[in-house]
C-alpha cells in the first residue's frame, strides 16, 4: 500500500509538473502568435514589407493604432500648411488613411476627422519629430529608411494633390515644401 501511494503521489507530481511545463509553452505559442499578428498589421498600415524593420517596430512596442495615428500627422501637416484643407487634399488623406488599414470608425478615425476640420497645435508636428528622432535611434539605418521613405512619399503625394496652374507646373507650394523640409529634418538628425 505504501507504494501504491507513492507512485499516486508521484503520477500527480509528474502531471502537476507536465501541466505547468505546457502551459508555459502553450502561453509562448500564444505570445509567439500575437507578435506574429502585430507584426502584420504594423505592415499593412505602415506599407513596410522589410521583415527587419517590422521586427524592430514589434520589438520597439510599436502598436499599428498607434503607428497608424502617428503616420498620419506628417500628411495632415503638409496639408495644413497653407492654412486650409481642400477637397482634393482631404480625400487625399482619407484615402491614405483607408491605405493604411485604418478603420472608418473608432478613436484613432475620430482623431483624423477632427484633424481634417480644425488645424492641429503646431506642437503636435514638433512632437512627431521628437518621436521620430527617438525612434530612428533604437532601428537600423535601413529601417530607418524605409520608414522614411513611407513617411515622405506620403507626404509629398498630399503635397502633389493640389496646386499648380492648371495642373500643371509645380503643384507644391512654399509653405508645403517647408512643412516637407521640417519632415525630412526629423529623418536627417537622426544620423
Amino acid at each position: 500500500m505504501n507504494h501504491e501511494v507513492l507512485g499516486n503521489r508521484r503520477r500527480a507530481l509528474e502531471e502537476s509538473f507536465f501541466a505547468r511545463q505546457n502551459n508555459k509553452l502553450l502561453e509562448q505559442l500564444r505570445s509567439q502568435s500575437a507578435a506574429e499578428e502585430r507584426t502584420k498589421q504594423l505592415s499593412k498600415v505602415s506599407g513596410i514589407e522589410d521583415p527587419e524593420t517590422l521586427q524592430q517596430m514589434t520589438e520597439a512596442d510599436i502598436l499599428p493604432e498607434t503607428f497608424a495615428a502617428v503616420s498620419l500627422i506628417p500628411v495632415v501637416a503638409v496639408a495644413w500648411a497653407d492654412g486650409t484643407i481642400d477637397d482634393k487634399e482631404r480625400a487625399a488623406i482619407l484615402s491614405v488613411a483607408a491605405d493604411q488599414g485604418l478603420a472608418d470608425s473608432g478613436p484613432a478615425h475620430q482623431l483624423l476627422q477632427d484633424w481634417l476640420t480644425t488645424q492641429p497645435a503646431a506642437d503636435l508636428l514638433t512632437t512627431w519629430q521628437d518621436y521620430i528622432r527617438a525612434f530612428c535611434e533604437t532601428v537600423s539605418s535601413e529601417a530607418k529608411a524605409n520608414l522614411e521613405s513611407q513617411v515622405m512619399g506620403r507626404a509629398k503625394s498630399i503635397a502633389s494633390a493640389t496646386g499648380g496652374i492648371l495642373g500643371l507646373g509645380n503643384k507644391i507650394s512654399a509653405s508645403e515644401q517647408n512643412t516637407l523640409d521640417e519632415l525630412a529634418a526629423a529623418f536627417a538628425q537622426t544620423e
